[in-house]
């Protein structure tokens, strides 16, 4: 079982430790850091919660970590939570910008377990205890100045850090930006396509055109008519008078109708 090559100190302080006799030490609970070099030197459990003592964990005597347990060699140092709350420490401090105005506070960061070097901060702009809530990546080089409960930067705003994830609120205004974007995109395409059916219309003009006698005369419906059909008409139907009787009846032998 190895150490990872880099961990979230809230993911160590979620583990339970268990020493090489076996004995469960209970939860981390805060962190031994070093802020001026930006160094964990460790970090500290608390073996029973009616205990007012605290185990404390030099980072070197970790020997390997599992999905819930971290495992350790050796004894720890025994403290109280009195003497470990005047321990220096850069969580939970006010990130103020270059004009001296709260942006956020410091609520986790990102180290390496076989050195401690801490690689960079994660960034809340609310309480860090909501789930859900936004995270922002501040590096060291981030960091103008330090002081016990504040951090000051150069920064103009939390846009000027990247985002390493975002609460459900951000994450529908980048939604609904996006969205936005994509209607404005579909509109400026309508639009260009609109203008250039109007300036190159894709039909043609209609042809005016002038008719003659001679267009006429092609035209004309009775043009080529044989006139012996209409002869053989005319004795066809005098041929049908003749068969009626007086009466205006037909015997209705070789009446078609009948």
């Amino acid at each position: 079982m190895n150490l990872p090559d880099q961990i979230l100190l809230s993911d160590l302080l979620h583990h339970r430790v268990r020493c090489d006799q076996g004995l469960d030490h209970g939860p981390g609970v805060m962190p031994w850091m070093h802020p001026p070099v930006h160094r964990l030197l460790g970090w500290v459990s608390r073996p029973s919660a009616l205990r007012v003592s605290r185990d404390v964990w030099r980072l070197d005597q970790s020997r390997g970590i599992n999905e819930q347990e971290v495992f350790v060699k050796g004894e720890p140092a025994v403290s109280d939570q009195i003497t470990l709350e005047r321990l220096p420490t850069l969580l939970d401090a006010d990130l103020l910008d270059r004009d001296g105005e709260r942006l956020g506070l410091v609520a986790d960061f990102v180290f390496i377990p076989t050195t401690g070097k801490i690689l960079h901060y994660l960034v809340s702009r609310s309480d860090p205890r909501l789930p859900g809530s936004s995270r922002w990546r501040l590096t060291t080089d981030r960091i103008v100045d330090q002081q016990p409960g504040m951090v000051s930067t150069a920064l103009r705003g939390l846009d000027d850090l990247p985002l390493v994830h975002s609460s459900v609120r951000q994450g529908l205004i980048k939604r609904s930006r996006h969205w936005r974007d994509q209607l404005h995109k579909m509109g400026d395409r309508a639009s260009d396509r609109l203008e250039g059916w109007l300036e190159d219309p894709p039909w043609e003009e209609p042809v005016q055109r002038s008719w003659k006698s001679s267009d006429m005369a092609e035209m004309d419906p009775l043009e080529g008519w044989d006139d012996q059909q209409t002869d053989n008409f005319s004795q066809s139907t005098e041929e049908l008078r003749r068969r009626r009787r007086p009466d205006g009846r037909g015997d209705g032998q070789d009446d078609p109708w009948v």
